[in-house]
């Protein structure tokens, strides 16, 4: 192993849903420093909300704890990701003109549906479909009269995203968004440009939409403010990040074209290799721009850990676990959606959670919690195979859910396939990787330079923790849970016939 004392540093930040993450890593995967800080927000319904002020507070707690055991002086360049679909609208020196409207808030619905209208063929070129979560929809509620603030007020505000509103506080001045955030705000991958014309059509042609860069390219270097605040150096570089997904596709090191990062936290998002955009006529798959030229499909599902916390607040989780095991299947079948509305692998806004049978006691209800997202995951996998993903190589697993051993032993039998853990799940690590590429692509010569260099030069930067087996006669338990899962999702309306079909027979 590499002396850590001689090699170049690269930190990443993660502004999730209930906290900040950041990590300290080096060019061999070695791990000097992490911190983190509490993040809260408020739910009301299908509303959910975050004040952006906490978020730069958080940032600066969890770098300052990452810099307790690293010298500034050694970082070489640190990256951020945010939540996907999250927005705001500032002034034009950055403060807050309105709360942040998060991933999940749901309230749009409306406005969803007026975006759509509005720009179906650009949409339908896309390969997308408007969603409530989507930013766009929720610029059209922050500017339409169901807001809090005054439309007037708003004229000339800034479209602003989770990691704009905290690298622009890095470097000190307004920085442009990049394309992985920018996706949901509607901008068109294809020809790199915002929809002016269905802007002005859906009235937003007032607001200032910003310059849009590629994930990894320089935004500026740390100002003398921000150091203060958080103990970076003065000068390092500041690169510009990716969704919350895929930056954990970039640290799960799921790199080559036909591999797929599963993300299990509060919720699941799923996160594939192509080698071009995978056309889905629903338009709940979408396919980022990956940092060296290949695309990101995937999405994200309202299922997730999130609906453990609800259901068991404060229990001991290791200990349902292991109570868990000898649970499979459950007495009851869960579809264990965290909030109203599902998002992948169907749209249905009116989903709910719910659960077929009746669990015997808190055991097999924790069991049968656990084996639905499973389940789910696998209906997800089904999806992505019929629209003509390749689906057939084993998976990474990584998000705060996979400190479950048992969990990740159970996916990989529902899912039937190899699994792998990364040794760091968390996906501050692939904004380390993101912050390592950025900087030494702008650094190299004209050759190397561009969008299309090689991540497999940080191959080192990702270790291996776990390889999970699939146990073929545990998953067999599961063919029958899974299929009544599904029979469930068609007959309340929710999942089209088309898909239900193909997951029971290839899922």
């Amino acid at each position: 192993m590499t002396d850590p004392r001689h090699q170049d540093v690269w930190i990443g930040v993660d502004l999730g849903t209930q906290s900040v993450r950041a990590l300290a890593v080096t060019d061999d995967g070695q791990v000097l420093g992490r911190g983190s800080a509490p993040l809260t927000g408020h739910r009301d319904g299908n509303r959910h909300e975050q004040l952006p002020a906490d978020w730069w507070s958080g940032v600066r707690t969890a770098l300052r704890g990452t810099l307790r055991t690293v010298a500034a002086s050694r970082v070489r360049g640190l990256s951020v990701c945010g939540t996907s679909g999250t927005v705001l609208l500032t002034g034009p020196d950055g403060a807050p003109l309105t709360p942040a409207l998060m991933y999940d808030d749901g309230r749009a619905g409306a406005e969803a549906a007026r975006a759509q209208e509005a720009g179906a063929d650009v949409w339908r070129s896309m390969g997308h479909r408007i969603q409530p979560s989507w930013a766009l929809a929720k610029l059209l509620w922050l500017t339409g009269p169901g807001a809090d603030g005054a439309a007037d007020a708003l004229r000339g505000a800034r479209v602003c995203h989770q990691t704009d509103f905290v690298t622009a506080r890095l470097v000190g001045h307004p920085v442009p968004t990049d394309t992985s955030h920018a996706l949901k705000t509607g901008y068109d991958l294809t020809t790199r440009s915002w929809p002016v014309a269905v802007h002005d059509r859906l009235g937003l042609a007032e607001l200032d939409f910003p310059p849009v860069v590629l994930p990894g390219t320089p935004l500026g270097t740390v100002c003398a403010e921000a150091a203060d605040a958080t103990g970076l150096a003065v000068s390092t570089p500041v690169v510009a990040g990716m969704t919350d997904g895929c930056a954990a596709q970039l640290g799960s090191g799921a790199w080559d074209i036909g591999q797929w990062n599963t993300v299990l936290g509060t919720t699941l998002v799923l996160k594939g290799v192509t080698a071009a955009p995978i056309h889905d006529p629903a338009g709940v798959l979408y396919s980022h721009l990956s940092p060296d030229g290949h695309w990101l499909p995937g999405g994200a599902s309202s299922v997730g850990a999130g609906a453990l916390t609800r259901a068991f607040p404060g229990a001991d989780l290791a200990h349902l676990d292991r109570l868990a095991a000898h649970r499979e299947p459950a007495g009851a079948v869960a579809y264990p959606l965290v909030s109203r509305g599902e998002r992948f692998p169907f749209l249905a806004a009116d989903a709910e959670p719910f659960v077929l049978g009746t669990p015997r006691d808190d055991a097999d209800h924790y069991a049968a919690l656990l084996q639905g997202v499973a389940l789910t995951e696998r209906l997800c996998l089904a999806y992505l195979g019929l629209l003509g993903a390749p689906v057939d190589r084993a998976v990474t697993f990584t998000g705060g859910a996979t400190r479950s051993a048992y969990w990740n032993q159970l996916r990989a039998d529902v899912l039937g396939r190899r699994a792998t853990v990364p040794a760091h799940t968390d996906s501050a690590l692939g904004m380390a990787v993101l912050a390592a590429h950025g900087v030494r692509r702008a650094a190299t010569d004209s050759g190397r330079a561009g969008p299309d260099a090689p991540l497999s030069d940080l191959r080192g930067m990702v270790r291996v923790r776990t390889v999970l087996e699939p146990r073929p006669r545990v998953g067999a338990r599961f063919q029958e849970p899974f299929t009544a899962l599904v029979d469930a999702l068609e007959q309340r309306g929710w999942l089209p016939a088309p898909t239900a079909a193909y997951a029971r027979e290839h899922g």
